[in-house]
This record gives structure tokens, sequence and C-alpha cells, in this order.
């Protein structure tokens, strides 16, 4: 096998293009990436079941919690009036008929924390005449991991009580409880406890390493379908997620109800599945700045989620002004002064410095229809956010479908606005789940894409038939890591139009998906990146400045180059059965091989759980300067230095 480089029709590469998109599914906010380890902290988790523009939505906000013990004469209700927090009414008043009884809160499937662990722990109570104490803390059927104890004020106000905790002990699959020591009543609200060691005091430390370790170059946020809602009062709403993280409202998620189908009610396992806001736009920009990344926030275009609704507000309609703002607003945010009105309120959240947004996005995945206007609807916004802000860079959107007639469509509309006005899209949002199959048979797509407009592939994925709606780690195989690997060769070479990538769906809580494969798989124990995780950090860290012109003489071999300074990076997939040699040569001085950098493995081999590092590149001595062995089934980067 030969593999020929030349610098005849190089271009250059967005040293950022690897990048994160990260939406709330799977849990994988709250439950995974927001630190808190208690489920339904704050009573106002809400059930929700339904299907297309008919959605049932039941306040359930003693989801997750206990009596305690089992059968223990205890009467718990939610209640909302004379609330702590208006934004959030729902308190529990707690009643106990014995001494040493109270509620628990089963927190998922349970809290793990290692001996010698500090967290911090509060919570909000009322009493009006109980005097006693209480006991509050985390507890296995051996005894106490830790535990505290305080006596309550009892002059009907509401009392914050916040302990700094040491576990005694390791655990998993704890309980937290809360318990009166004498009989009583009392209210009870906004608990909280989140380990000392968490990124910032918000970030659950290994998922957050994990994401630092991809080093991607921008992270886009909330979403995905989340930004639209499945009704345009579910959507989200970022102002409703930036101040005191108690007043922000709390919304249902919209993947609560997916998978729900008639025979069940159109209800689906995860119905109490919500967004507490506890990370909200303000902690976003922070995970930016933490993971060196440039913020992609998306906002909705006055459209619900159009396979889930038909909701929308007309482009002609006064009230789309709202979302128009909401837009404008979300820049001031980022990058206003302090004298600002949005500006200040990030100032005063404690960020006074601008957070310095490039991008940002207008819609998720929309799609022209009678009803939808979505064209008419994205060049108003276009226009109303480059007006007042030049500087900032849209990202557009050509639909949920590569290759379809409305993908063509959206294209052939995209580029006839971008002839007018190039700056009306920076690039235009791809989003592809297909097989493996597709995915070889598409490692040229790029090759022949006209120039007039960029890409941005903001959610792609293989899906491997027969494992990819396993919603268990076991959907993410070799076999379809390797796939992407082979596609991304062809991203890679056509780098002056494929500007920006990310992988979908970021996170996934076992036992709380809804969606798979992902890229990396955690519960309260563990977290670990799947095999295409991998591969992405691979293509993350080990690329560079500029594009190579290359080719392959092999059937079933893909590959790309790209060089930054006396270093070449080429990238070589083998997806046959067999190993193959591959001699490197080019019409220019790259040098001699330095190291290898590589990941093999058999199809249906994946990262689990028991086997979390199965499939991890390795480093590889090289034997010859320009000749290296590619096993069957492996993806490989060659490094050589001039």
């Amino acid at each position: 096998m030969k593999i020929s480089i030349s610098k005849e029709n190089s271009v250059p590469v967005n040293t950022g293009c690897t990048g994160i998109f990260f939406e709330d599914i799977n849990y994988g906010l709250d439950g995974g990436l927001y630190a808190e380890l208690l489920e339904n902290r704050n009573f106002e988790a809400k059930d929700v079941h339904g299907h297309i523009g008919e959605y049932i939505v039941t306040q359930d906000g003693g989801y997750a919690w206990d009596v305690f013990p089992e059968g223990a004469p205890v009467a718990v209700k939610v209640k909302d009036d004379r609330p702590l927090f208006v934004e959030n009414p729902h308190y529990l008043r707690l009643v106990t008929q014995r001494d040493g009884c109270g509620v628990s809160n089963r927190a998922y499937e349970g809290i793990f924390l290692k001996k010698g662990e500090t967290l911090r722990l509060s919570f909000w109570v009322r009493s009006y005449d109980y005097r006693g104490k209480i006991r509050a803390g985390v507890y296995t059927k051996d005894g106490a991991v830790f535990e505290e104890k305080c006596r309550l004020h009892a002059d009907g106000q509401w009392h914050r009580y916040a302990f700094h905790v040491r576990a005694g002990q390791s655990c998993e699959g704890a309980q937290f409880r809360f318990i009166l020591e004498k009989a009583g009543t009392v209210h009870i609200d906004n608990f909280s406890l989140i380990p000392d060691n968490a990124v910032y005091g918000i970030f659950r430390r290994d998922l957050a390493e994990l994401l630092k370790a991809l080093r991607p170059g921008f992270v886009r946020f909330p979403g995905g379908c989340i930004v639209e809602g499945n009704t345009l009062a579910n959507r989200y709403q970022w102002k409703l997620s930036v101040g005191q993280p108690e007043r922000r409202r709390q919304n249902w998620n919209r993947w609560a109800i997916h998978g729900a189908g008639e025979e069940g009610d159109f209800r689906s396992p995860f119905s109490h599945y919500g967004q507490t806001l506890g990370v909200g736009y303000y902690e976003y920009f922070l995970l930016c700045e933490y993971l060196g990344a440039k913020p992609l926030p998306v906002v909705g275009l006055g459209i619900a989620c159009q396979y889930m609704s038909k909701e929308a507000v007309a482009a002609d309609d006064p009230e789309l002004e709202v979302y128009i703002q909401e837009a404008l607003d979300v820049v001031e945010f980022a990058n206003g002064g302090r004298d600002s009105v949005w500006g200040r309120v990030r100032a005063e959240m404690g960020h006074p410095e601008p957070f310095g947004l490039e991008y940002l996005g207008l819609g998720n995945e929309q799609w022209e229809t009678k009803e939808s206007e979505f064209y008419r609807r994205f060049e108003i916004f276009s226009a109303r956010v480059r007006e007042k802000y030049p500087e900032i860079k849209i990202i557009g959107t050509v639909g949920p479908d590569v290759g379809t007639p409305r993908y063509e469509e959206a294209w052939a509309w995209t580029r006839k606005n971008l002839e007018r006005d190039p700056a009306f899209v920076y690039a235009s949002d791809e989003h592809f789940y297909v097989a493996p199959e597709w995915l070889y048979a598409h490692t040229d797509m790029y090759d022949a894409y006209p120039r007039s407009g960029l890409v941005y592939a903001g959610e792609y994925a293989a899906h491997v038939p027969g494992v990819a709606g396993s919603l268990a780690p076991a959907a993410n195989v070799w076999e379809g890591a390797l796939a992407e690997a082979a596609f991304m060769t062809g991203m890679e070479r056509n780098a002056d139009v494929v500007v920006m990538r990310s992988y979908a769906p970021l996170f996934a809580r076992i036992g709380y998906t809804q969606w798979s494969p992902d890229l990396i798989w955690f519960d309260a124990t563990r977290a670990f990146g799947s095999a295409n995780y991998h591969v992405q950090r691979m293509y993350s860290l080990l690329t560079g400045e500029v594009s190579w012109r290359t080719q392959t003489d092999t059937q079933g071999t893909y590959v790309s180059a790209t060089s930054a300074g006396d270093i070449t990076y080429v990238k070589a997939v083998n997806a046959t059965d067999s190993p193959v040699t591959a001699e490197v040569e080019g019409d220019f001085d790259f040098g001699e091989m330095l190291r290898i950098v590589r990941m093999a493995g058999e199809p249906g081999d994946f990262n689990s759980p028991e086997e979390p590092e199965k499939l991890v590149p390795v480093e590889v001595a090289p034997t010859a300067a320009r000749t290296a062995e590619l096993p069957p089934h492996s993806f490989s980067v060659l490094i050589f230095r001039k």
C-alpha cells in the first residue's frame, strides 16, 4: 500500500475544529456533569407523558423521596404556600409521629463515596414549633457514612443549614436521609450535596477531566432538540438559567418522553427527567473557560421541535421579537460591558470580564415547511444579530438529515443567500446518524462540495445495526468507531470546507439512557470513554495546521495528512480483515517516522465498566523511516518529524 502526500492544493486547518456537542440527554447534565448527588433536591419534579402536540405535565414533587424507615408513621405532602422561592415554590411538609423517622433520597442508583472524601451539604428548613434536633447524612445498611446533627430555629421562618462533611467509610448505592430525632412537623426544601473535588464546585471531576482530555475547540450547548422544546414553553430559555441557582425555574426535559409509545400510555421510564438549571448559561461559559474551548450557544427561532410539535410563532408575528431579543441578549450576556443590562448580570455572578463569544447558533435542525417558514425567520434573525453584532459568526442549519431533498433545498437556499451576503452564515450544521457502510461509502463526500458554503458537522455517529439501540456501552463497538475514523479522513482532507465537527451525543448515564451510542459512559462510581471518544481525541490532539492532498492505492484503506511546523501527522485506517504494509511517500520532505499512535481491535469490541480500556490508543515504536504495518481493523496516526 502506498500513501501519497502532495503539497499541491493544500488547505488550512481550523485547529479547533474538533469540538463538543453537549445536550442534557441520557442524564448527561442533571445526574451527570452537574456534580449534585441528590435527585429532585427541591421537590420540583414533574411527571410528563404524551405525544405530538399533546403533553400532560403533572407536578410530582415527592419523586425520588421515600419515607424512612419504610412503613414508619410518617406523613409527607408537597406544598407551595409561603414558599422559600416563588420561582420554584414546592417544598415538603414532613410530619413524623415517632422519634427517629424522616425521609430518604434514592439519588439515582445510590450514592458512591470514597473514605475521606469531603463534601458540602446544605438544606433549608422551616419550623413553627419543632425544637428538637435533626440528623442528616449518607447511610448504608451498616450505618452512617457521615452524619450531621443540629437544632432547628422554631420561629416560622426559612433557615439554611450548611455543613462541611467527610465520608468515614467508602460506600456504593448509599442513601441520603433527613431524620427528626423527635416526633414533629417541619417544612424542608433545597437540599444539596456536592463533593469538594467538583471542578469550580459545579462539575463532576471525572467527567470534566474526560472532556478536558479531548482538548475541544468549542462547546455547543444546550442542544439539540432541547433548544426548541417539545412545546415553545418547554424550550430552553437561557435567561431563566442565570442568576441565583435556587431561583432558576425548573423545566421538564423533552427527552423525558423519548421512546414513549401508545402501548405504555405514551409514558417513558424517564418521565421525571427534568432540567434543574443548576448548570445554566453562566456555568456553561465557565466550563468553556475550564476546557479552553470557544462557546457555541444555540438559541431557538420560535419553532418547537418539528418532530414533536407543530407549534410556531409566525414569522410576521410581533411575538417573534421576544425570540430575537433572546438571541441578541445572549451576546450581551457573554460580551457586554458591566454598564449593559446583561453584562451587569454576568459581572454580578462573578465574571466581570467578557467571555469572548465568537459564535452563535440560530436554530437546531429545522427545515422549511409552509407552517415553519424557516427560511424567512432565519433570514430575519441573521440580519438582526449581525446588524447589532457584526463580529459574531452565525451557525446555521441545513436540516436533520444529510442527503435528503430538504437538505439539498436548504443548501441551495443557503448558498443563494451567501452570494448576496457572504456573512449570512459562517457555517451550516449537518446531522447524520448512519450505518458504518454509509460512512465508508461517503469518505469522499466533501471532495466535491462547492466551496461556497462552510460545513459544521454538528451531530454525527455510526449506528451499527443490531447494537446501536442497546442503550448500553455495547452500542459503541469498534466497528462504528473505525468507520467514523475513516469518514473523518475525508473531513480532514477537506478542512477548507468542514471547519467544525462534533460527535453526538456526548454523555450517557448507564441505566438512564434514551439514546445510544454515546461518547462517554458513566454511573455513580466511574466514567470512561468509548472507542469513539478515543478516535475523537486522536483527531483533536494529533492534527496540524495545514492539510495536504493524500491518496491511497489500496481498497478498504483511508488516509489524510496534516502538518504543523516540522511535524507531519498521517492518519491511516485499515478497515480490511488483513494487515497492510503502508509506505508513505510525498513531493516534499516531511522527515522520518518518529512514533505511531494506534487503536485496533475486533469489530465487536467495546469499552465497558468491566473493561474501560479495552480499546484505547497505544504508542508503537516505528521500525522504518517511511514504512509501517497497519493491523486489520486499525486506526493509526503515523507521526513524522523533519
